[in-house]
This record gives structure tokens, sequence and C-alpha cells, in this order.
């Protein structure tokens, strides 16, 4: 698999400023997918963006990405981890699922969270989220 495309993107819906900060900070993303049944199943994980897409990175045998794939619609909810009212709630859709790059951009973020490269490589996927709905809490 190379790239899936899922949803063709269409909204335009940039983040606001906060929600950058908190993605491009040293947070954890709570991200929720939908499971055969419509009941929720939620992962904590690193997160990122390109531009006002985000960007979480998997890989391919995951429960999110099976549920991703039959399903789109995701939540997620990103917090400050110093200040946790400081928050971005956003709801949206997985527009592509991206093999190509998926090695690199797991080590730029590791370096990110962990400072070293990813020691695991194998079957990573970006997930590509366009965002739908965006709700910020401030403390």
């Amino acid at each position: 698999m190379k790239t899936f495309i899922l949803w063709l993107a269409n909204n335009n819906m940039d983040l606001p400023e906060k929600a950058k900060k908190l993605i491009d900070g040293k947070n954890f993303a709570s991200l929720a997918t939908l499971m055969k049944d419509g009941s929720p199943q939620v992962t904590v994980t690193w997160v990122d963006r390109d531009g006002n897409i985000i960007v979480i990175n998997t890989t391919k045998g995951r429960v999110k990405t099976r549920n991703i794939i039959r399903d789109p619609r995701v939540a997620l909810s990103i917090f400050d981890m110093n200040d946790p009212y400081d928050a971005v709630f956003i709801r949206g859709r997985v527009i592509e699922v991206r093999e190509e790059g998926a090695e690199a951009h797991i080590d730029r973020i590791s370096r990110k969270y962990v400072g070293s490269d990813y020691r695991q490589h194998g079957d990573r996927v970006m997930l590509r989220i366009e965002p739908h709905r965006i709700h910020l809490q401030k403390p």
C-alpha cells in the first residue's frame, strides 16, 4: 500500500494558532475511531501536522488503522501537558492513509517526543486528518 485515499479533502478549515501550538508541542493526542459495531475505540498517540492537516503515524495492522479504512470519521483531544485545561477537541475525517514517507516521519516525531529516532520500523503509515469541527478550551 503506497497511498489509500479515503475521502476527498474539501473543507479547507484552518487550524487556530492555539491548536497548532498544542499539536506542535510535546503533547499527546487521544484519537477516537469507530469499531465495526459503532462503539468507540480510543488510542493515546503522538501527533503532528502538515499545515492544517493533522498527521498520526501508526502501523497497518493496528485496530485504529482497520477502523479508519472502514469508517474514516475520527475525533481527537489534545491538551497541554503542563496545563490539561488548555486543550483542543477536533472532529474530522481521515482523508488519506499514506505509506510513502511514513518511516522518515516517525523518526522526526520520535525526536520531538523522546529525543532520538524511532527504534521499531516496519509497516508504518501516516493517517492524514482533515478537521471539520474544532473546539478550543481555554483555562
